[in-house]
């Protein structure tokens, strides 16, 4: 009788025990049940900057001068742009319309080259350092207030003409080779008559991933 007792103790600690865990479980498998739910509902972010394009044969002139760099120093191939917000998270409709009320009453600009430059890291390898006229950083100012875009470093306008982890000694070489093979570069001065939305993942060095989702023409100045 002793012995029944005790087991029945046992049997219904152990029983309670199981209650207990087995609601436990229940309650965290609808607390994560939630959670999904929540992060589905989510609106999904990606990365997005904003590109000012040139016009189409100032384009075909830059391409060919960057497909040159790439025959010898390598590197993805992207469309020649001048970066005027740079990679900012944003769901794709945020990006939209930020873009479409930063270009509201915004005017097309004027932007000139001021040499061949080289940088520091991949997306700023051999570029084309640009005059900082006033439009030219007022532009950047305004878009960057609309977006919302914050950085470390003060707006350097730029269009870079070749991406890529290079030594010192090559950078040198592929600024040098970009002099030599459009001797005017230097000194271009073309338009900014549109505005690009581009989805850019900066982690895809590839670039494959990396797309244009839409473009706004600017007021005539």
């Amino acid at each position: 009788m002793y012995v029944s007792l005790r087991f029945r103790l046992f049997l219904i600690r152990f029983l309670s025990l199981l209650g207990i865990v087995g609601l436990s479980l229940f309650l965290v498998s609808i607390s994560m049940d939630v959670q999904v739910g929540e992060a589905a509902q989510q609106p999904k972010k990606d990365v997005y900057s904003v590109w000012a394009l040139p016009p189409e044969d100032v384009t075909a002139r830059l391409k060919k001068l960057m497909i040159g760099l790439r025959s010898e120093f390598g590197g993805p191939e992207f469309e020649p742009h001048v970066t005027v917000v740079g990679a900012i998270s944003l769901t794709e409709d945020e990006a939209r319309d930020k873009l479409k009320k930063a270009c509201e009453g915004l005017k097309a600009y004027d932007v000139t080259v001021e040499k061949v430059a080289t940088g520091t890291f991949f997306y700023q390898c051999v570029f084309l350092l640009l005059h900082p006229t006033t439009q030219v950083m007022e532009t950047g100012a305004h878009c960057w207030a609309h977006f919302g875009f914050k950085s470390p470093t003060p707006y350097m306008p730029h269009l870079s003409i070749l991406y890529g982890d290079l030594t010192d000694e090559e950078k040198q070489r592929a600024q040098e080779k970009a002099n030599a093979l459009d001797e005017s570069v230097k000194s271009l001065s073309f338009p900014i008559t549109r505005l690009a939305l581009y989805k850019t993942d900066t982690e895809d060095k590839t670039l494959k991933s990396w797309a244009k989702v839409m473009e706004i023409t600017l007021q005539p100045n």
